[in-house]
């Protein structure tokens, strides 16, 4: 089975079991590579069906303040996509998931793309979420990815065309990663008004798995979740107690809460 083949089979595994399927998302060496290997594996046994690892980047464009604070915890600790690359097999073996490479085109393409593909399949990655990397610029990534089985994730937008939508899901492989709403990531209280309606918008372009993020945070948000989405993903809310200084019994709690809220 290709890494996108077990995305996929994941998610579809969780929904077949009456749930919504639960992608967290860390930033790989925030606050240093082993803690986040532990993290990994305390999500794992909270249900994780899914890893987004966060390849730190200077200019995370995407990301709100805690996602900042984040990236340069990981930048200061000496983490770079070569470090990531390395403990991959490490934070492989601590939580068995399917893992997402999540990142900026910048750091991929200073490693240089079939390098970069070639050594995150042999470390274990399933596949690549270039956040700023659009599908009409994709081929050189997705190529090479398809040629070793390595999922390409894509993000829809709330204000994306049904034109752009078809072409993101075209593109995509292993699941679509809805943004819920403009801007940047965090935490918010409210999950975005027209959510659901905007999931039946994708839906109508993919069979794919559809997971949505950017403000998921709270069980509630999960929770209305339920009957329209296929998954969520939840980044922010978990970064935050990791900068805090959480150990892996909170992290697995929090995460155990909101795998919860997506039952039934």
């Amino acid at each position: 089975m290709s890494g996108a083949e077990r995305i996929e089979a994941a998610l579809r595994a969780a929904t077949g079991s009456g749930r919504l399927g639960f992608v967290p998302f860390l930033v790989a060496g925030d606050p240093d590579l082993g803690r986040t290997a532990r993290y990994a594996g305390a999500l794992a046994r909270a249900g994780a069906d899914v890893l987004e690892l966060g390849v730190p980047f200077s200019d995370p464009l995407a990301d709100g303040p805690t996602i900042q604070r984040a990236t340069e915890r990981a930048l200061a600790s000496g983490t770079d996509l070569a470090a990531v690359l390395r403990a991959l097999p490490a934070i492989r073996a601590a939580a068995a998931v399917p893992i997402v490479l999540f990142g900026y085109a910048n750091p991929f393409l200073r490693y240089g793309v079939e390098r970069f593909v070639a050594d995150a399949a042999a470390a274990g990655a399933d596949g690549v979420l270039v956040t700023d990397l659009p599908p009409e610029e994709a081929a050189p990534l997705r190529e090479p990815c398809r040629a070793r089985g390595l999922a390409t994730v894509f993000l829809a937008a709330p204000t994306s065309t049904h034109a752009r939508l078809a072409s993101v899901c075209s593109a995509a492989s292993g699941f679509v990663y809805l943004v819920s709403r403009a801007g940047v990531t965090g935490a918010r209280t409210d999950l975005a008004e027209g959510v659901r309606a905007l999931v039946g918008r994708v839906r109508a372009h993919t069979s794919l798995p559809i997971a949505v993020g950017f403000g998921v945070s709270r069980p509630e948000h999960v929770t209305a979740l339920r009957g329209a989405a296929d998954a969520f993903v939840v980044g922010s809310a978990l970064v935050d107690r990791v900068g805090a200084g959480a150990d892996e019994r909170e992290i697995e709690s929090l995460a155990r809460s909101l795998v919860e809220a997506g039952r039934g």
